[in-house]
């Protein structure tokens, strides 16, 4: 099948089948078919059926991906601010208006205080090379702005990894049938990467027994062969001890340790720290688990640890993954079919950064301040010297993403701050904007998508014209190239002139490119990476891409970066001190908010169906702790420390263990009565690796809203019954 083939639906219509890419954050990644009318509209959404990963189904989520192209609050005019700060008051204005203003201010900014006091904020709303990649560099690069540290989700657990064996290079998921023994840690498949579910499943019915290790009973923890539950942020105690287990009964592979790895005796010298007994005190699990789980990881072969972006929020958070990463080499499990680690496929192949952001180009200023995200608020609030004056928000929606975000609202609210949104919605953050412009969805732009769970790069056609008067994110940079007065080449190029110039730039220093031309991406959409059968196994030929070529158990590099060299455990920041101590009435608890089944972060959180699922922004409590509080399913609770507070309904569960709290993100805060959301609670304090964000260490006390009861509006939203 080419792109844009013929096909018939069901009552007979021609339709023509566009292929594309889904966008959003998530290491899927899948290939799409769009199914399009005579009159130009998509009229079906669907996964390839020919592709390896994909296999024709999609998640709950871009299932429903219809419903967020033709939604009926789709922003389709620009718009300017018409009445008080967040008040959501706008009167629509043309798109040149917008650009003069925008682009008029940003001159008066630079003139006055220096163009690095203009921010860029964005995530990975829109994932793709041009659309995210060349969309975060190109204009900021040549404006001279702020540069923005994106380290909000992963950031410490790549500088890990990276630490430790040099490179994100996970195989593919369709590996995993050749396990014996998968450990599914901190992660949740199911719910933030479903693709992998069916070859988990291949790899049950071929006897591979799954384990997962994660404090709350997770939709992928349920059909495991065993869930062990920790307490949150103790698992490089877990996994230390589990190292005890091996060394002190001779289960390590001495020979490939002695070959493969750095630091050895350091490392071995810190495991006799962690007897199971200590181990349990820390965890809160009995010595027994620990000593079984050590002993049947390090006698099957092979045997595959999964691990994903979620458990590294915590402020221990790099130094966990740190140490989860050395497990497959104290028992030789990397470079094996079937074992090691399965984190990221991110760094089979970089594109040409040079290309890709221009920053080195002569008319760009020399390179200004970065600023880190998960700072937002106190950036807006003071700590950036120079100022912020003014915030330009696209893929990204941070008054509900962003740790501390009353101090977020607080930054919004300053009349000297102009802030610019480009969205597909009147979002949290849309409604502090000075000027909102309207945005295009995934089916309306062309892109090109490196994913990091699996190996297939894939092209996005657009299906259907822009909704309104719409732009993509590259197509309003270069407007606003335009209207400042740069005139380089690589700020007026489409975005298929850029896709072409970044392949060819790339493919001369990258064999996994050959023959993988734009042409080539029109026709077929989807194609894997150029990797030969025999290096398809991640450090198969026992090379690392460490300075030594090792598995560095010592990293020299860390120690440069103030790091401890070694791997370790210390408590979080926020914990409690006895945490095997039943908790008191009036106790702070630890509360984890892990990705919602329905969501993708705040993505397709205001469309009715998916709320609709999610039923409500919930706090999971156990039953001792609920007992304790005076608090039953249904009622609605007050969340509260230091940070700030919101209300939740509680689900009295036994899906999380005495101790912990849990909730889902993220919950748009305009749909609630409070106009805020968890993140109101959470720390914007910077993880021990890389800057990395710390919303799991997140300590709240909790307390029963006596004077009302909660009801299921019609979207599926608590609202308060005060009658």
């Amino acid at each position: 099948m080419s792109l844009n083939t013929p096909a018939k639906s069901a009552d007979g219509r021609q339709l023509r089948v566009v292929y594309g890419a889904c966008p959003h954050d998530c290491p899927d990644t899948c290939a799409l078919e769009t199914h399009v009318d005579e009159q130009g509209r998509a009229v079906r959404v669907q996964g390839r059926s020919n592709h390896p990963v994909t296999r024709g189904w999609l998640c709950a989520k871009v299932n429903r991906y219809l419903e967020r192209v033709y939604h009926p609050e789709r922003l389709l005019y620009p718009l300017r601010r018409s009445g008080p700060k967040g008040s959501g008051q706008f009167t629509r204005i043309s798109w040149d208006e917008a650009i003069a203003e925008i682009a008029g201010r940003w001159r008066q900014l630079a003139d006055t205080h220096g163009a690095e006091t203009i921010l860029p904020y964005s995530y990975a709303g829109t994932l793709g090379l041009v659309q995210g990649a060349v969309t975060d560099s190109r204009f900021w690069n040549r404006l001279g702005a702020s540069q923005l540290e994106r380290a909000i989700c992963g950031h410490a657990a790549e500088e890990a990894v990276l630490l430790t064996v040099g490179g994100r290079l996970a195989a593919s998921p369709e590996s995993l049938a050749e396990s014996k023994l998968i450990l599914i840690w901190g992660s949740n498949p199911a719910s933030t990467a479903p693709h992998v579910m069916p070859f988990l499943r291949e790899a049950q019915r071929n006897g591979s027994r799954v384990i997962v290790i994660d404090p709350i009973r997770t939709l992928t923890a349920r059909s495991a062969d065993q869930h062990i539950q920790p307490l949150p942020g103790s698992d490089a105690a877990l996994a230390l001890s589990m190292m005890y287990v091996m060394v002190n009964e001779g289960l390590h592979n001495t020979a490939w340790i002695a070959e493969h790895t750095l630091g050895w005796e350091q490392l071995r010298e810190r495991i006799q720290q962690y007897p199971p007994e200590r181990a349990a005190a820390i965890t809160g699990l009995a010595v027994e688990t620990i000593v079984t789980l050590a002993r049947e990881y390090a006698t099957t072969a092979p045997a595959l640890l999964r691990i994903s972006d979620g458990i590294n929020r915590h402020t221990n958070g790099g130094q966990m993954v740190r140490t989860l990463a050395c497990l497959p080499a104290v028992v030789g499990q990397y470079g094996v079919a079937g074992g090691g680690l399965m984190y990221s496929t991110s760094d089979w192949l970089k594109w040409d950064r040079a290309t890709v952001g221009r920053g080195d180009d002569p008319a760009c200023p020399p390179a200004t301040r970065s600023l880190n995200m998960n700072r937002l608020g106190a950036i807006l609030t003071g700590e950036a010297d120079p100022p912020v004056y003014s915030l330009y928000v696209y893929n990204a929606n941070p008054v509900a993403s962003t740790p501390n975000a009353g101090k977020v609202v607080e930054g919004l609210m300053r009349e000297d701050l102009f802030t610019v949104v480009h969205e597909l919605f009147e979002t949290d953050t849309a409604r502090y904007a000075d000027i909102i412009l309207p945005a295009t969805s995934q089916l309306e732009q062309v892109d090109i998508h490196k994913p990091y769970g699996h190996l297939f790069l894939q092209y996005n056609t657009p299906a259907i014209e822009p909704q309104g008067e719409a732009r993509s994110n590259w197509d309003v940079m270069r407007a606003l190239a335009a209207a400042m007065g740069f005139q380089e080449s690589w700020l007026t190029a489409d975005a298929n002139e850029i896709i072409d110039e970044v392949l060819t730039t790339t493919a001369a220093r990258q064999p996994l490119l050959a023959g993988l031309t734009l042409e080539r991406f029109q026709a077929e959409g989807s194609i894997p990476l150029a990797i030969p059968e025999h290096e398809r196994i991640p450090f198969s030929d026992g090379k690392f891409r460490t300075p030594s070529g090792k598995v560095e158990f010592y990293s020299e590099q860390a120690a440069a970066k103030g790091y401890d060299p070694m791997p370790g455990w210390v408590p979080e920041v926020e914990s409690r001190p006895d945490p095997l101590r039943p908790a008191t009435k009036g106790e702070a608890l630890p509360l984890l908010s892990s990705a919602a089944h329905h969501f993708i972060s705040s993505t397709f959180a205001n469309q009715q169906t998916l709320m609709t699922k999610e039923h409500a922004p919930t706090l999971r409590i156990n039953p001792e702790d609920a007992k304790l509080r005076g608090i039953r399913s249904g009622q609605l609770v007050h969340v509260s420390n230091e940070r700030g507070w919101c209300r939740l309904v509680a689900e009295v569960s036994e899906v999380v263990r005495p101790g912990v709290l849990a909730t889902t993100t993220v919950w748009w805060p305009k749909f609630s009565p409070d106009q805020r959301n968890i993140n109101w609670t959470t720390s914007d304090r910077l993880a021990d690796f890389n800057g990395g964000s710390t919303f799991y260490t997140n300590l709240v006390f909790v307390t029963p809203e006596e004077s009302s009861q909660p009801q299921e509006s019609p979207v599926g939203v608590f609202v308060e019954n005060k009658s």
